[in-house]
C-alpha cells in the first residue's frame, strides 16, 4: 500500500469573520493524482494554496510525510523545496533570462551546482519543446510556453509532491494541450504525486486518481475518479458534471 505523504485534518480558514473552508478532512497517497473539482468560488484554489504556505488557516492540521507542519513562513521555505506549485499566472521574474528563471531556486535557495543544476534545465527545457528558448526573455513567449517554464522552474528543485492550480485558465485554447500533456506525462510514466484544480473534465477523468468535489468551502465528495464520473454520490455532483461540456 502506497504511504501517505499528505494529510490535512479539520481545517477551517477564515477571511475576517467570512468562514471560506469548513473542516476540510482528505489525505494524498504516494504516486496518487488527486483533483480538485467545483463551481467557481467553491474554495478550491484557497485550498491548493493552504498546502504550500500561501494562504494561512485558522483551525486544523496539516501534515506531510508523517510530520505536522508548523505553519510559519521559515518552516514553508523550508517544505515549499519538496512541495511545488505551478499557477495561473506563471510569476515568471521578467528580468531574467528562461535559464536563470530556472536556476535560481536550486542554485540560490538549495546550494546545488550551478552546472549541474544548468544541465538539467536544459533537458527538462528539451522535453516540453523549448530548449531554443533557454536565452530568451518571458516577453518573448507565448501564454503557453510560460507555463511550461514555469513548470520546468519547479520541476528543477526536485520536488516530491506537486500541486497545479488553474494552470490553463489563462491560455488560449490553442496552447492548453500542451500543458495539459506534460503534466498527464508527470501523472503517469514519473509517478508525480500531485492536486490538480481545473475545469478540464476531460483532462481531469484522464488522469485523476480521486476527485474531490468542492462547494462553498465543503468537501461534498471524496470519490475514486472513476465513480466520481460515471456514477456521482450527490444530486449537486451530478448537476455540476451535466453543466459541463466534456
Amino acid at each position: 500500500m502506497a504511504e501517505e505523504i499528505l494529510k490535512v485534518e479539520n481545517m477551517h480558514k477564515y477571511y475576517g469573520k467570512k468562514h471560506v473552508l469548513h473542516d476540510i478532512n482528505f489525505s494524498v497517497s504516494e504516486g496518487e493524482v488527486v483533483t480538485l473539482l467545483g463551481p467557481s468560488g467553491s474554495g478550491k484554489s484557497t485550498l491548493i494554496r493552504t498546502l504550500n504556505g500561501l494562504e494561512d488557516y485558522q483551525e486544523g492540521a496539516i501534515f506531510f510525510q508523517g510530520t505536522k507542519i508548523n505553519p510559519d513562513e521559515k518552516h514553508w521555505q523550508q517544505l515549499r523545496q519538496k512541495i511545488g506549485m505551478v499557477f495561473q499566472s506563471y510569476d515568471l521574474f521578467p528580468n531574467l533570462k528562461v535559464i536563470d528563471n530556472i536556476l535560481l531556486g536550486p542554485t540560490k535557495v538549495q546550494g546545488r551546482n550551478k552546472e549541474e543544476v544548468e544541465s538539467e534545465a536544459h533537458q527538462l527545457l528539451a522535453q516540453v519543446g523549448l530548449e531554443e528558448f533557454a536565452n530568451a526573455y518571458p516577453r518573448q513567449l507565448s501564454g503557453g510556453q510560460k507555463q511550461r517554464v514555469a513548470i520546468v522552474r519547479a520541476l528543477a528543485l526536485h520536488p516530491e509532491f506537486m500541486l497545479f492550480d488553474e494552470v490553463t485558465a489563462s491560455l488560449d485554447p490553442e496552447m492548453v494541450r500542451g500543458v495539459l500533456e506534460i503534466i498527464e506525462n508527470l501523472a503517469k510514466n514519473d509517478n508525480m504525486t500531485m492536486i490538480v484544480v481545473t475545469h478540464e473534465m476531460n483532462f481531469a477523468q484522464q488522469i485523476a486518481d480521486r476527485v474531490l468535489f468542492l462547494e462553498d468551502g465543503n468537501i461534498l465528495e471524496q470519490t475514486p475518479a472513476d465513480q466520481f464520473f460515471t456514477d456521482p454520490q450527490t444530486d449537486r455532483a451530478k448537476e455540476f458534471l451535466d453543466s459541463m461540456d466534456f
